[in-house]
Parts: C-alpha cells; sequence; structure tokens
C-alpha cells in the first residue's frame, strides 16, 4: 500500500532518471506510516526531496483542501531556492499542488491573499508563522494542516529562532493533534536529542541516517615563510597573491569569510588584483539589499559569476550545483561550520568537497591541522536547545493573545511538551501571565503594558493598537539599530548599523556592497548616497561577538602541539609553523595533553602570567576573571586581563607572587558562580543582555517603519528598564534571564566548569622567561592594540619577532 501511494513518487523520479536513495525512502515510508523524526545526511544528498515527498504523496492519495505542509527554513535566502525544488516535480508531472513563499521578502499584497486562499504547501520562517498566529482566524487557517519541515535544524535548534519555532509548533499541535514534524540536519553530534527537540516530548522521533560518505578535501595555502607573515590577528590579505595564483577564474568558487567586515575588504583587494575580471566577482553578506543578493545568487547558478566573497549568508542549504570550489579565509573555529561550508562545492550525493583554507596569522596553521585531523575522526559538535527563555515565552503568548486568544491550562500543557520550556514551573507561569495582563510589580501603573485582558476563561489582546505594536515586533533577533542606504532615487543599497554612520560627515567616501558611496544626508533611519570616483578604504563594522573554537576543535588542537612536540611526521601546515613551535619550545615549553602550562614573565608593564588551556576565548575570559579575583583574595591588586582562543593573560603590579598564591582552589567549581558575579562587572554584562530580552518581550518598542527609534533611545528605555527592576522588582523572571545568560552564553560557564575539572588533573608546568614567548604573542598584540598607535605597535611586534627568530 504504501509503495502504491509512492507511484506518482517513482514515476517523477524515473523521469528524471533517478533511483531513490534508501534513505529518502525510509522518510518516505516512515512519513506515510504517520511517524515524525529527523533526517541527518550529508549536505547535498538529496535531503530536500526526503522530506517533502512523502508528504506530497500522502496529499496526492487523500487530496484536502487548504494548507497541508508548513515547511520552515533559517534564512529567506533559502525559500526561493526550496521552492523552486518542490515545485519542480509539480510543474512536470501536472500535480494538482500549489507551492509558495512567505517571508519578510513577500509583498504585503500575496501575503493578504494568501490569508484567503492558502497554498498547499508553504515555505516560511519562524518569524513569519509567530506572525500569522497573530492574527484572529489562525485556527482556521492551519486546521488542514497534516506536517511541518524543518530545514536545516542544526542552524536553528540552539538560538532563540528555534525556540520560537518550538513554542508555535507547540501550538500548531494544540490545533492538528496528528500533525508530523520532520527535521532536517546535515552536521549535529547529538541527533537523538536534536530529533526530540524538533518532534516534541510527546513523540518518539525515528532518526534517519545513511552511509553516503561525501568526501572532504582540504587544501591549505601556506606562506613561504612564517617569519614575514603576521603571528596574530589580520584579515589574511596578506597572501592575496598566494590566493590568486592558487585559484582558477574559470572555476566557480566560494570564498567565506568570518564577518561581513572582512568579505567587504577581500573583495576589495580581490577586485583590485583582477580589474579584468570584477564583472566575474561579486560579494554576498546580509546587509546588502535582497534583490542585489538575488542577482548574485542567479548569477552564480548560470555561470556568469564565477568567484563569490561570502559570509555565513551563503552557508546554508541554497542548491548551487555549479560551485566546484570553496575557500574559508581564516579558521571557521567550528568543525560543522566548515564541513557545512565546504559541502556547497559538489553539491551532489557523494561528491568531493574541496577546499582551501587560508590562515589569516601564523597560529591558525596549528587549527587547520586540528580540522583535517577532526573531520578524519568523525567528530561534530553538539547543538543544545535553550533552558526557558522567558522572553521569546512571553512574547508568543501576546502573539497568540492578537491571534485567536489562549487559554491557561491548555497552553501550559503545550508548553510543556516542548523540551526547552519542559521544567516550566506553575510559579513561572503565573508569573508571566501577570506580567502580560498588569505589567508585573512595576508596571502596573502603565496602560501600555497591560496588553492582555482575561474574559471568559480566554486571553486576549487588550487593544488594537497594541496588536499592531506587538506585530512589528516579532522575532528574536537583536542587533545594533541598522539604518538603510539608499541612491536619491531611492533605489535599496542595504544596511549599516546606526553607529557607524552617526561618525559620518557630508562628502566623506565609504567602500560598501562593492560600491564606492558618498554620504550626502540622513534622513529618518534611511542614509542617502551617490556614487562616488574618489577611492576610500573606510568600511563599515557590524557589530558581532568573536568567534571561539569549539570543544571537539580544541581537543583536537591540543593533540596537534603535542604531535609537534615529539616531531617524527608532521604534515604540511606543521612543518609551516614548526619554527614558531620551536622558538616556542626554546624561549618555554610545548605543553602535552596531560599538561597545562602557565608561564611568568616580568616586563618594565609589570609582572604577567600567561596561562593557556586552549578552550576558547570565552570560556578563557570567564577563567582570566575568575583567577584575577581569586588571586586578589590573597593578595590585593589591579589586574589587566588579556584573551584570545588559546589562553589569558593576567598583568599584575611588578613582583605580584602568582606562583606562591596559587593552591587547589584555583581549580575549585563550588563557588563558581557567586565568584564569577563577584569578578566581573556582572551588572553591566547583565544590562546589555537585559537590551535585547527587552525588546524580544515587547518592553521597549522600535518605532514604526517610517520613524525607527535610534539606537541610543532603546539603549536608554531599556537601561532605564533595567534599573527599575534591579532596585523594587529583583525576582523579576526576565532579570533573572539576563543574568543567566551572562553566565552561560556570554561565559560559557558550563564549558568553564569542565575546563576546571579537565586542568584539575593536568600536571601543572611553570615556566619563567624573559619575555613573552610566541603563544603568549597574540595576548600581548590584543592588549597593545587598544593602548598603542597602529604604528607604534607594528614596530614593536617586528622587533619582538627579530628577537625571537635570534
Amino acid at each position: 500500500m504504501e509503495d502504491t501511494a509512492l507511484k506518482p513518487i517513482f514515476d517523477w523520479f524515473d523521469k528524471q532518471g533517478w533511483n531513490p536513495l534508501p534513505f529518502q525512502l525510509e522518510t518516505w515510508r516512515a512519513y506515510l506510516a504517520g511517524k515524525s523524526g529527523m533526517i541527518q545526511v550529508p549536505t547535498g544528498s538529496g535531503k530536500t526531496y526526503a522530506a517533502v515527498m512523502g508528504a506530497i504523496a500522502t496529499m496526492l492519495q487523500a487530496p484536502s483542501r487548504g494548507l497541508q505542509l508548513l515547511y520552515i527554513t533559517p534564512l529567506r535566502a533559502l525559500s526561493r531556492d526550496i521552492e523552486q525544488s518542490i515545485q519542480r516535480p509539480i510543474l512536470e508531472m501536472g500535480w494538482n499542488l500549489r507551492v509558495e513563499s512567505r517571508t519578510g521578502d513577500t509583498s504585503s499584497s500575496k501575503k493578504t491573499r494568501q490569508l484567503k486562499h492558502m497554498p498547499d504547501i508553504l515555505i516560511t520562517t519562524p518569524e513569519s508563522l509567530s506572525l500569522m498566529l497573530a492574527y484572529p482566524g489562525a485556527k482556521e487557517l492551519f486546521k488542514f494542516l497534516r506536517g511541518v519541515i524543518l530545514d536545516e535544524w542544526h542552524e536553528l535548534m540552539s538560538s532563540k529562532r528555534g525556540t520560537q519555532a518550538e513554542l508555535s509548533l507547540s501550538h500548531l499541535r494544540g490545533i492538528c493533534p496528528n500533525l508530523q514534524t520532520w527535521a532536517v540536519s546535515a552536521t549535529l553530534g547529538n541527533v537523538q536529542e536534536a530529533a526530540q527537540v524538533a518532534v516534541g516530548l510527546n513523540a518518539d522521533p525515528v532518526i534517519i541516517q545513511t552511509d553516503i560518505q561525501r568526501k572532504t578535501v582540504i587544501k591549505s595555502i601556506l606562506p613561504e615563510s612564517v617569519d614575514s607573515f603576521p603571528w596574530a590577528g589580520h584579515l589574511g590579505l596578506h597572501m592575496l597573491d598566494e590566493l590568486v595564483n592558487a585559484l582558477d577564474i574559470e572555476k566557480s568558487t566560494l570564498i567565506f569569510t568570518n564577518t561581513r567586515f572582512q568579505s567587504e575588504r577581500w573583495f576589495q583587494a580581490l577586485s583590485y588584483a583582477m580589474p579584468e575580471h570584477t564583472h566575474r566577482i561579486a560579494l554576498h553578506h546580509g546587509s546588502i539589499d535582497v534583490k542585489e543578493r538575488e542577482a548574485i545568487e542567479a548569477g552564480l547558478k548560470s555561470g556568469v559569476i564565477k568567484w563569490v566573497v561570502c559570509t555565513s549568508s551563503l552557508d546554508l542549504g541554497v542548491d548551487f550545483q555549479p560551485v566546484e570550489r570553496v575557500v574559508q579565509i581564516g579558521s571557521a573555529k567550528n568543525l560543522a561550520r566548515l564541513l557545512q561550508r565546504a559541502g556547497r562545492s559538489a553539491h551532489v550525493p557523494q561528491g568531493t568537497s574541496e577546499i582551501f583554507f587560508l590562515p589569516t596569522n601564523a597560529l591558525e596553521l596549528l587549527e587547520i591541522s586540528a580540522f583535517r585531523k577532526g573531520l578524519e575522526a568523525g567528530d561534530m559538535e553538539v547543538r543544545r536547545p535553550l533552558n526557558r527563555p522567558y522572553d521569546v515565552l512571553i512574547q508568543h503568548l501576546v502573539s497568540l493573545a492578537c491571534g485567536d486568544g489562549f487559554e491557561a491550562k491548555e497552553t501550559l500543557q503545550n508548553l510543556r511538551s516542548t523540551v526547552s520550556y519542559a521544567n516550566l514551573t506553575n510559579e513561572e507561569f503565573t508569573w508571566i501571565l501577570e506580567f502580560i495582563t498588569q505589567g508585573g510589580k512595576c508596571l502596573s501603573s502603565y496602560p501600555r503594558f497591560k496588553k492582555v485582558v482575561l474574559e471568559n476563561g480566554i486571553y486576549q489582546i487588550s487593544d488594537p493598537q497594541i496588536a499592531r505594536m506587538h506585530r512589528m515586533g516579532i522575532g528574536t533577533i537583536t542587533s545594533n539599530q541598522a539604518v538603510q542606504i539608499r541612491y536619491m532615487n531611492q533605489t535599496k543599497i542595504g544596511t549599516v548599523e546606526e553607529s557607524f554612520v552617526s561618525k559620518m560627515q557630508k562628502g566623506d567616501v565609504f567602500f560598501f556592497a562593492g560600491k564606492q558611496l558618498e554620504f550626502l544626508m540622513m534622513k529618518d533611519m534611511v542614509v542617502y548616497v551617490k556614487a562616488a570616483h574618489k577611492k576610500s578604504t573606510v568600511t563599515p563594522t557590524w557589530a558581532g561577538g568573536n568567534l571561539a573554537i569549539s570543544d571537539s576543535l580544541s581537543a583536537h588542537l591540543r593533540h596537534e602541539i603535542e604531535i609537534s612536540r615529539e616531531g617524527g611526521n608532521l604534515n604540511q601546515e606543521l612543518k609551516c609553523v614548526l619554527p614558531i613551535l620551536s622558538a616556542q619550545k626554546r624561549i618555554s615549553h610545548l605543553p602535552a595533553t596531560n599538561e597545562l602550562l602557565i608561564e611568568v614573565c616580568k616586563t618594565r608593564e609589570g609582572q604577567h602570567l600567561y596561562v593557556f588551556p586552549f578552550e576558547g576565548r570565552f570560556v578563557h575570559e570567564g577563567l582570566g576573571f575568575l583567577w584575577g579575583y581569586r588571586f586578589a583574595n590573597q593578595k590585593n591588586a589591579t589586574f589587566t586581563i588579556s584573551v584570545n582562543d588559546y589562553g589569558f593573560e593576567i598583568l599584575a603590579p611588578k613582583d605580584y607572587p602568582f606562583q606562591e598564591l596559587f593552591s587547589e582552589q584555583f581549580f575549585d567549581t563550588q563557588n563558581l558562580h557567586e565568584d564569577i558575579k563577584a569578578s566581573l562587572n556582572i551588572s553591566e554584562l547583565t544590562s546589555r543582555k537585559f537590551r535585547g530580552i527587552a525588546q524580544v518581550a515587547g518592553l521597549v518598542f522600535k518605532g514604526y517603519p517610517s520613524a525607527k527609534k535610534t539606537a541610543n533611545q532603546l539603549q536608554v528605555s531599556s537601561s532605564l528598564l533595567y534599573d527599575v527592576f534591579s532596585k523594587y522588582e529583583p525576582e523579576n523572571l526576565l532579570l533573572k534571564q539576563a543574568e543567566r545568560e551572562a553566565l552561560d552564553e556570554q561565559l560559557e560557564v558550563h564549558r568553564l566548569a569542565r575546563t576546571l575539572d579537565r586542568i584539575r588533573q593536568l600536571t601543572t608546568v611553570w615556566k619563567a622567561t624573559r619575555r613573552p614567548s610566541p603563544f603568549a604573542f597574540p595576548l600581548l598584540v590584543e592588549r597593545l592594540n587598544s593602548r598603542m598607535s597602529n604604528e607604534s605597535l607594528l614596530e614593536r611586534i617586528e622587533r619582538m619577532k627579530q628577537q625571537w627568530s635570534r
């Protein structure tokens, strides 16, 4: 019977000359059996058709009306590609099914039409789904829904957008108890947990995996000598000539960078290096206007554009089959991220992905070597769901109140069927209901915070104006306020952050989206520019956290250092970086995996303590402040702390007795949270986190589309609320969430505790050096960079490198 239902699918596959892969057949049959689960196979193996064809077979076998399949994707850019992929068999076979997308890029007229006549299959984002639930008639809209597909689930799951999707799904399951959910993922280390998060706690997920092996070939572009190559920092532009010589303009190539600023600078450099091919090189990142991004994607698919410098905007499942090669500039810091990017090339089952790795500094050669070993071992990072983010829940409940309303008991039951809110207590839920109806203890005197009212057992929105304001703020992505860039004829170019534009004066020229632009004026949060002939190196910078090496990668990194310590058969990266490692061994020590290296060094600046756990910058930030606090408790002093992915530095006054004060208590995790709070300005860190939480929870209104609030206005509003809650309502759940996010997300306190446990087992190796060692060099640069002019910094760096080489 199952194969009878699948006959239309088999017919289309036969028409293409394809045979369904075993994992595709397994997925279709599981879907027809009414099961939910997760598909976890390599990138480019045919996941999309595995996910949708079972649902399509059901729709063809038992036709229904209205929306039957919801396809949720993390990026708007993916929706176009997915729509085309699903549309193809439907058009070729003449199936009576309609497919449409509904994202932030969809026109208002099309959205209005969709609400009156929904397609059979709708492709959307978590934000757009939440917005649909925030309109009356949502139950009627979704009552025929049979299935939901969560695409690129590894990207969504461990973020607030994933939690937003979880909450929306819990409500849809309340409307449609037999709703099936299938998650699709390529790179995850905790598949069972991820599947459970996707399907909810009331279902037993089926895990579909495959033995398809996609080979990933990593080729390093190495400097001729590390003596003349930067030892820390930098964008990698020193290797411009080497990259151009290694690539072929006739081969379709994605050149990945880790930041938008870096992508802009590399696009400038490549355009300068290859002026005769500028029409074949493009720039793609999330701040460039959507129409230009679409044109670039179309040019890449058609082969008109050969090289695209990009960021994570092209990380995920867009199918660019012409792409033959991928370049990663700088360490990807994460095995899953590198594998995902490598998978953009040879995007077909059993294809061989080729990725060129270009280091931006010498010590990244160690990371390249660690990446290769990690992928060979099949290691992959885990991603975990968030634990009860109250701001997302508040937004969700107000959205439901804007729609058909909700009943408390039924909604709490739905919430507890999710992994993120399984442990939500009655007291927490009661507090949140009081918060959205009365404004809590502190805001009860202000009508705008009394958003929801209880009528006949149903929580509904209190005022249509509040509903309109809430719908404009739906979403969980918060960042510095963005302003649009337009030509005077209103043609959109993209967006930059307000903080960058605020420093500009009329006539200033800057480089953005591959164009030289002259600033004319800023009006109503829109920057007006004109094309400029004057060249400029001024490039916008965007706020964003530094990427930190993952757990899995850090373990391989430590192992690579031990291999280089022992000598023997070294790979090309370790051979290239060997002069630096030899200098480290001569001046200090190369630590084995069972050793913790601590260096002390006295200079004119004071007494330096360098510690190298190799656990990532966020762990080291917490560890540095924690150890500084515990040192100060024994002998008071003022410390300066610097961190990077390899270790941290504590700079103290001259002759500070670090080694005498070092003891077992430095590894203690008993009072870890309390000591971290005491060691850091936790109130400032918490206040920064609270700004984003206040926006998600709807406490701060970002303004209307034609009158957006400035970043300063938003900051003042959220800071005022933070101060009021701290003083008069310290038990406020949003305050507690801000503190939890500051500790767990910013400082990775859980990983920090594991690090303390690990290094307690290690042999501590103390080394007194006459000058900072090569491993300490990046920490030195990080600290000096904020205190010295660039010229004097470079002079000092070169002087120190010459000393090391001697």
